[in-house]
């Protein structure tokens, strides 16, 4: 018998069923499949989050790439923030989400220690919005922890039916599913329905659906790390509109679904390939030239 598929909005229909927040129900469903304690399940997210932590700090210490193209943003980012001439254009927390996100694709540029949440590429969303609310919503670490069992089972949900690969979907189904991935997660934590958490899933999709994959001489440092900091937008936008209650017309495994038809149609070049997108562009190719030049020395 084929193996029924994975179905977020399966697990939202149970939970509201079963009456149960969709952060208990995606824990007893992880106890299950890991075969392990609720105590156990939570202390390996801590660990993790530890090391996005970590993450963070490392990228705003003003680390640069070992090519040279990249770092020192972030940091001159949050610098900017607390200048007599700043003007804000952006939220606290939204600034800080982009900051964070910023800093730990600085540390993954840097060849620092990231968590791959979840991919190397895209490994700034998620802490990006999780650290911000943390400091703007007075979240617990118990609280980011569950955060993260919803976020890991949407991007279960998302491999299995589409990709988290830009070399298979492009950049969608990496920043993208990051985004889907912290999007879901924040209503979660803060206290939205399990329906809501589906919305905001649906929602990232809808904003991010055809995005490629296009980095420059194939590295992961442009676009990738501002693109980071976008996508931490896209899911702080994505679980507003979900808590506010805006609805989704298209349901979340359907968006997942369209993202995965819209990957398989994207050309190769603009799958991870640098064949195309701003990889192609005459700044990209002229320094992609010396790049190359200075690692055949």
């Amino acid at each position: 018998m084929k193996k029924e598929m994975l179905s977020l909005n399966s697990w939202i229909d149970e939970a509201t069923r079963w009456q149960q927040s969709l952060d208990d129900f995606l824990i007893d469903y992880n106890m299950r499949e890991l075969e392990c304690s609720e105590e156990d399940l939570l202390a390996k997210m801590q660990a993790m989050l530890a090391v996005m932590e970590k993450s963070v700090e490392h990228g705003l210490s003003g680390v640069r790439s070992h090519s040279g193209l990249t770092g020192g943003d972030s940091k001159r980012l949050a610098e900017a923030t607390v200048g007599e001439h700043f003007v804000s254009l952006l939220g606290e927390k939204a600034m800080d989400a982009v900051i964070y996100a910023m800093a730990v694709g600085e540390c993954n540029a840097a060849m620092g220690r990231i968590v791959a949440a979840p991919t190397a590429g895209a490994s700034g969303v998620l802490p990006g919005v999780f650290f911000s609310l943390k400091k703007h919503c007075q979240l617990s670490d118990e609280t980011l922890a569950r955060g993260l069992v919803v976020a890991g089972s949407i991007g279960m949900v998302i491999a299995e039916r589409a990709s988290l690969a830009g070399a298979t979907g492009g950049c969608q189904a990496e920043c993208g599913s990051a985004a889907a991935m912290a999007a879901g997660a924040a209503v979660s934590m803060l206290g939205g329905s399990a329906e809501q958490v589906g919305t905001a899933v649906a929602i990232v999709f809808k904003n991010v659906l055809g995005l490629v994959c296009d980095p420059v001489a194939g590295l992961v440092e442009v676009p990738c790390i501002k693109r980071n900091g976008a996508c931490a937008l896209q899911a702080l936008l994505a679980a507003q509109l979900a808590l506010s209650g805006i609805g989704s017309f298209i349901n979340a495994d359907e968006a997942i679904d369209a993202m995965k038809n819209v990957g398989d149609s994207l050309p190769c070049a603009l799958k991870e390939t640098a064949g195309g997108g701003m990889a192609t562009t005459p700044s990209a190719l002229a320094w992609a030239k010396e790049y190359f030049a200075r690692a055949h020395k």
